[in-house]
């Protein structure tokens, strides 16, 4: 139980520190200044931190437990199919 709420910290500290890099890899430092960065920002945190999510759970050996909140997570999303029931 402690390795999840470990990948869970690690996901989203992890997310928050390189959505800021992503962004300024792509546009410019300059970028950081307008009010658009953080709207950016946020919209790509949450892609990342569920990419970010299933690399780390796997790391620590949690996959199964992190594939399943992210196909949950997906078929709320309406993104993936849920299964029938």
């Amino acid at each position: 139980m402690c390795h999840i709420f470990l990948v869970f910290g690690i996901t989203g500290s992890l997310s928050v520190y390189l959505g800021k890099y992503i962004l300024i890899g792509i546009f410019s430092e300059d970028f950081i200044e307008s009010n658009l960065f953080w709207i950016v920002r946020l919209l790509l945190i949450f892609p990342l931190y569920q990419f970010l999510l299933i690399i780390i759970g796997t790391i620590f050996g949690e996959f199964k437990y992190f594939w399943a909140i992210e196909k949950k997570i997906l078929s709320r999303l309406r993104i993936l199919k849920s299964p029938p029931s």
